[in-house]
């Protein structure tokens, strides 16, 4: 059969959805992009927040109405959403022919081929592996590769350890084997990502795993750069920063969630942190690892969330100078601790606070790109531009796919500048939050 496969959410997910096609493909089907074609359509979705939620049933309507007036005959559920609401689903969209939670990645095979229409749940607890087949649907020169799965944080705000259950890692012998394969496909750029990098190993008892994980990976032949997204503020060792600051693979990218600033608002989260202690780590971090990116994400709005702790959020978002900022409205999600308290703060304060932030923001990262001006850049190509599609674009180290802004290649030769090549540059302007970068005579260095 031809499967065709939507996949939602986050990064982490979508190494699921390769992972179902993989499957998919090893038990002898083919992949389709065009649902048009699929015999079989999958949904991988998302149900972190409401607006995710409401992408998610968009996205099951859409291929749904293939079945009514196409070639599918079978529509298959899968995800975070799969996994919260399965029972309603079920009940609300008789389109849906199975739905499979979190812990059923393995059984797409058997939801594919219609072996049964109602499975049953399983406890979120599958983690895959090296030896685990993948279609990798990112550019042929990145990967992303999950470390662990689930979560043992409490937060009030957040609904994952129930959707992805408790956190479980990866072995490092078993990482770097997937990343020896996946160099041995030409992959250049290898994303880690887990729901909380910096605790990887810790659910083993095997301390300081990052450090040796990153370590290990720095001497995989052909891999160029690695990079580790979600790191907890409050699990970061001093051995995991001294490993990313004297790997020369390593991107020197610190993603740091912190979600707020007051001390107060942090209690309420259950974020177990201080404005201090954020402070010192921010500190730590750029004195361990010189020129580093600080990546953070913010959340305004929450419950009791005043004038006053919304001020100490922004003089501390000041005094550190983050690289890149996410700054969201706070969601009210039924099912976690905060969804029982009061939903008090309007939406127009909540977007009022984050235009705030976002706008001075915009402010900083002008001024430092405009010192940029004249800077030599090694720059990863990824292709045409989605905005401009007669110009290249590509990111540098500090720059992750998707989330952070990119570089725009000016005068560049495409048979020189294929999408997997580094090339040497030099910054000639600055537009909003992405540079423009020349190539230089002779700049391609891999």
């Amino acid at each position: 059969m031809k499967i065709g496969l939507v996949s939602l959410g986050c990064p982490k997910n979508l190494v699921d959805s390769e992972v179902m096609l993989g499957l998919a493909r090893q038990a002898g089907h083919t992949v389709t992009a065009d649902p048009a074609e699929a015999d079989v359509l999958v949904v991988n979705t998302c149900a972190f927040i409401e607006p995710a939620r409401e992408e998610s049933v968009s996205a099951i309507l859409e291929m749904a109405a293939h079945k009514t007036g196409g070639r599918c005959r079978r529509l298959v559920v899968t995800g975070c959403m799969a996994e919260r609401y399965r029972d309603e689903l079920r009940r609300e969209m008789p389109e849906i022919d199975v739905v499979l939670g979190t812990g059923e990645v393995p059984r797409i095979v058997e939801a594919l081929q219609g072996r049964a229409e109602i499975l049953p749940g399983a406890k979120p607890a599958y983690l895959y592996t090296d030896r685990t087949p993948r279609v990798l649907t990112t550019p042929a020169h990145l990967a992303y590769v999950k470390i662990a799965e689930g979560c043992n944080y409490k937060c009030a705000f957040c609904v994952i350890p129930r959707l992805r259950g408790r956190y479980r890692s990866r072995s490092v012998r078993s990482v770097v084997r997937e990343a020896e394969a996946l160099a041995a496909r030409r992959v250049k750029e290898l994303i880690l990502v887990s729901q909380d990098s910096t605790y990887f190993g810790a659910d083993r008892g095997e301390r300081g795993a990052l450090a040796r994980l990153l370590r290990r990976l720095n001497a995989v032949d052909g891999i160029e750069w690695i990079r580790v997204l979600y790191l907890y503020p409050t699990t970061i060792t001093a051995a995991t920063l001294e490993a990313m600051a004297e790997c020369d693979k390593v991107c020197k990218y610190v993603d740091l969630p912190l979600q707020h600033a007051s001390d107060t608002v942090l209690r309420r989260m259950r974020r177990p942190g201080t404005r201090a202690g954020y402070a010192r780590l921010i500190d730590r971090i750029r004195s361990t690892v010189p020129g580093v990116t600080l990546r953070s994400t913010f959340i305004v709005g929450f419950p009791g969330e005043t004038e006053a702790e919304f001020a100490d959020l922004g003089r501390f978002i000041e005094a550190a100078g983050f690289d890149h900022l996410g700054v969201f409205t706070y969601s009210h999600e039924p099912g976690t601790s905060a969804g029982r308290l009061a939903d008090d703060v309007p939406r127009r304060v909540k977007l009022g606070r984050q235009r705030l932030l976002m706008t001075a923001q915009k402010r900083r990262v002008a001024a430092a790109s405009r010192r940029r001006v004249g800077e030599r850049v090694r720059v990863l190509v990824d292709g045409p531009s989605a905005e401009h599609p007669l110009v290249l674009s590509g990111r540098l180290a500090s720059q992750a796919p998707d989330i952070d802004p990119v570089v725009y290649l000016t005068d560049a030769d495409p048979a020189a500048c294929r999408p997997g090549t580094f090339v040497d540059g030099v910054v000639t302007a600055a537009r909003g939050y992405d540079l423009v970068v020349r190539p230089l005579p002779g700049g391609k260095t891999a």
